[in-house]
Formats: structure tokens, sequence, C-alpha cells
């Protein structure tokens, strides 16, 4: 079945381009559901809207009983105002899909376009997902309340773009067995003082000066405390505070980020971090409120699923575009919360091309993806549906 999806290939491409034009952040995405929801009603597609966000969970029965497959694919935007200069560039204000979650939604519908018409040689069935709310992390869990893991065997996943390395050539798949993400959290600290005059600070207690030792004391957490072995992440993003030159404000929030590929040094990370903080603030007259905004866990593969995946992928896209080895990536990914319930994999397809200045980062005002691999994404869904059932 999956050699029908290069048929597809322009179907693939505008309707990408479409959800291209339309980005909505969140879990409340109402044109982008009514593009997909369009494309399925016309394939003749069972599928039924969520009650909590705009996701899309809908089922292909195959003609012979069998085992249940989750495809899944994300959908939103991210709060970025495009500057890529093509034709078909956001229409929404200070919207963009610059992560490939268009390229998400086209590639599945690609795919189950192929798997409804010859639903007469599946012997199971296929769920799937369009799920919103990827890049806050809301998505998933609300997916999953909503039942989409519901007699569930095994989850697969997709990922395009220069995520898995700006050398990586486009049309390579990639599939690895094991933590192929990091966890992703986002912690929130706000630093209480007593605010006064520039010229008087010893009346005050300054949260800015709170706030630079406690920068540089987190830091020793992955200096001193984290074994060299296990790769983490501690980034401070944003920091604010004070409205005046010669005012000591009262208070200041810091912002940042954790990354880490094993749940214990994840949960670590948490603990120490509010602990320094707290300290620090006390050392200097202060006080810190210390909150953990949980993201998702580190996304892990299961080692079955994900040979059954390279073996589908070499089969519809040639052994030299299958990649079967690297490193995990410090990026997260909610799809983790459907690892953690169902053995799966989850996989990148890459679209780095330098000539068409694809390799650029995700989460960029230029971000772009070589639409030529489109149909290969789609193919390789097809396939490991065809490898699931007939192995």
């Amino acid at each position: 079945m999956f050699e029908k999806c290069k048929e597809l290939q322009s179907y693939i491409v505008a309707v990408r381009r479409e959800l291209h034009q339309v980005p909505e952040i969140g879990t409340n995405l109402p044109e982008t559901q009514a593009i997909i929801v369009r494309e399925l009603d016309q394939m003749g597609v069972t599928y039924k809207k969520n009650q909590r966000d705009s996701g899309i969970i809908g089922e292909i029965k195959g003609a012979h009983p069998g085992k249940t497959i989750l495809l899944r694919a994300d959908i939103d935007g991210l709060p970025i105002t495009e500057a890529t200069g093509v034709d078909y560039t956001s229409k929404h204000e200070s919207c963009m899909h610059a992560c490939g979650h268009d390229a998400h939604g086209a590639m599945l519908l690609g795919a189950l376009k192929v798997l409804q018409e010859n639903r007469e040689n599946i012997k199971g069935t296929v769920r799937f997902v369009f799920q919103t709310g990827e890049e806050i992390c809301r998505g998933a869990r609300v997916a999953i309340e909503e039942g989409v893991l519901d007699g569930v065997d095994n989850v697969f996943g997709l990922h395009i773009g220069s995520i898995a390395g700006a050398d990586v050539p486009a049309g390579t798949l990639v599939a690895v067995p094991g933590c192929c993400m990091a966890s992703f959290d986002r912690f929130i600290l706000r630093i209480r003082g007593v605010g006064c005059h520039g010229s008087t600070p010893e009346k005050g207690v300054d949260p800015i000066t709170i706030a630079a030792n406690i920068t540089l004391s987190l830091q020793e957490i992955l200096a001193r405390e984290i074994p060299a072995m296990n790769p983490a992440v501690l980034t401070l993003g944003k920091i604010a505070g004070g409205a005046a030159y010669n005012v000591i404000p009262g208070e200041v929030v810091i912002e940042g980020t954790t990354r880490a590929l094993d749940d214990g040094v994840r949960k670590y990370l948490a603990k120490r971090i509010g602990e320094i903080s707290k300290s620090v603030a006390e050392a200097y007259r202060g006080i810190c409120e210390f909150e953990m905004d949980w993201g998702a866990p580190p996304a892990v593969n299961d080692p079955a699923m994900t040979e059954l995946a390279q073996n589908a992928a070499v089969k519809a896209l040639g052994k030299e575009h299958v990649m079967t080895s690297l490193a995990p990536l410090m990026g997260g990914e909610d799809f983790a919360y459907y690892l953690i319930e169902r053995p799966g994999a989850f996989m990148f397809l890459s679209s780095a091309n330098p000539q068409k200045h694809t390799d650029g980062p995700h989460h960029n005002p230029k971000f772009n993806i070589d639409e030529d691999v489109l149909y290969m994404g789609s193919a390789a869904f097809v396939s490991i549906v065809e490898e699931y059932f007939n192995s």
C-alpha cells in the first residue's frame, strides 16, 4: 500500500500549505480542525471531535479483526511572526508553524487516505489522533483523557524537520530504540524583597541581587551534583523585574526550563532548584516562591516496536534512507505520555536541505521544510501499519 503515497505528494503538499496559513496556538484550533475534518469527511473516515479541545480521534477498521495501532500527528503552532517569505505564509498575526506540525497533519492525512482506500487489506484497527497543544505539553494528556488509548496496543509518531540534525540528509527517517528525547519542564521563581529608592538600598531588600545570586548558584547543580554521564540541561530564559533605573523593585520573576534523559535526574533537578533558590533568597533577607510546571517525561521507544518501524521504513524508503542510531535529543515531546502507557516508537523524518534553506533550527521565524519528503512520512506510516498487521 505504501507505494500509493508517492502518488499523493501534490495532495499532501497542498494540505500542508493550507494548514501552514492558519497556525493556531494551544488547544483551541478551530480553523485547523475544520480543514482536517473536511478531508476526513471526503475520505469517509469515522472520527469524533474531542470535548475538551480541538483534537480529533478516529478509526479505520480493517476487513479482519485484530489488534489496534495508534498513529499520531500534532497540529498546533507557535507564537512566532513568520519571516520565510513564502507565498503561503501565515495569515494569523504573530502565529506560525515553526516546528513542522502543519506537515505532520498533512502526512497523517495522506496515510489515512491510502489506508481508508485499502482497508480490506488491514487485519485490525488503525486509530489516529490529530493532537493539539504539543508545544505547551497539554494535548497528549487531553487526548488520553478523551480515550485515545482505550483498546490500543501500540503507538507510533513522527516529527519532521532538522530536529535530528542539520547534517542529516532530507528524506532520512530516524528510528532509535530507548530514550530518544529528553523530559521538558518549566519552573518559575518569584523572588520577593522590599522595594525602596536606589539611593538608599539599606532601607530595602534587593530582589535583583538575590536573582543574580540564584542564577549563578543554580548552575552549580549541573557542575557539581549531576554525574557527567547523565545529560541534563538547566536554562534560565526569562528574568523580569523593575520599572525604573533608580528604584529597587519589590519583586523579580525568573522562568526557566530543565531537560533530562532520566526521570530520577529530572526530579532531582526540581528538588534542588527549589531548595537552592529558597535558601539563597533567605540568606539575602528575601523570600523565593518556587513553582514547577511539569511538562513531559523522557520519550522512551520500545525496542521491538522500534525494530518494526525500522523494517517498515526500509521497505518503504530504502535502506539508504533509514538511520537506526542517534544520540538522544535534549528537546522534549509530549508523545512521551503515550509511550508510558503503550509500547511504541517516535521517529524523525529529516527535511534538512541546505540548497533549499530548510536546514535551519526549529522555533525560528525562517523555519521551513523540504516538501519533497512529505510523501515519505505518509509512506512510513502506511508501511508501519502493513508491517504491524502482517508480522
